[in-house]
């Protein structure tokens, strides 16, 4: 089943596998008459129903090869292809207090290592008891992003050669610590500009964030 989510100011995401791209853009013209023409370049498709509704998609693990340009109908053959490539991804799920990193290939996790790390939550109280709760907190979440880093470093850097994508996941503040750390930020620079909402990194998050990072995520907008 697709995972979907809606946009701000109206219209849908919809997250599709690989191999039902195709399919479902058959299926999306033919639910509003038809497809009147597809904008191809080189990190955006846009699909224009007959109707005006539109689907579009942020091309991941670009650019889209050539040739570029608007095409009448359906044309989308080239961005199918593109997304069937088989790929070994870097995947790097971080929230405060545990993270979950691996390689996977073609969506399937090969290796990871996945740790969790005390840090409480915030305090409500007042005073001095609130101010030794914020401090004992800050380092507690300054060791948890200290070993996501660290982890990330023994996981991924010794392979990034071999790395055709980088995808993350999690909390954009924890993520952006970590790019900060010297060693990582050559590495973060090749991430996806899709950012995957996660829960708690755990193993399974991880293998369900494996197929979601291969996966198409077209925006929806239904005609005015």
């Amino acid at each position: 089943m697709s995972r979907v989510r809606e946009l701000a100011g109206g219209g849908r995401a919809v997250e599709v596998a690989p191999g039902r791209v195709a399919g479902w853009f058959e299926r999306f013209a033919a639910s509003h008459g038809g497809a009147t023409s597809t904008l191809l370049a080189p990190r955006t498709v846009l699909v224009i129903a007959t109707d005006g509704a539109t689907a579009t998609v942020q091309v991941p693990f670009g650019p889209l090869p050539a040739p570029h340009g608007e095409h009448p109908g359906l044309a989308v053959s080239s961005l199918v292809e593109h997304v069937l490539v088989s790929r070994r991804i870097g995947l790097v799920l971080v929230r405060l207090g545990a993270h979950s990193i691996g390689v996977a290939v073609d969506g399937v996790v090969q290796t990871s290592t996945t740790d969790r790390h005390l840090v409480h939550g915030r305090n409500k109280a007042g005073g001095w008891s609130q101010q030794r709760f914020a401090r004992r907190r800050e380092g507690q979440s300054a060791r948890s992003l200290a070993s996501a880093a660290d982890a990330v470093a023994k996981a991924l850097l010794p392979v990034a050669a071999e790395l055709d994508a980088l995808v993350l996941g999690g909390d954009r503040q924890a993520l952006q610590a970590l790019r900060e750390d010297n060693r990582l930020t050559k590495l973060f620079d090749r991430a996806e500009q899709r950012v995957l909402d996660v829960p708690e990194p755990r193993r399974a998050i991880l293998d369900e964030a494996a197929k979601r990072a291969v996966a198409v995520e077209i925006e929806v907008r239904d005609p005015q």
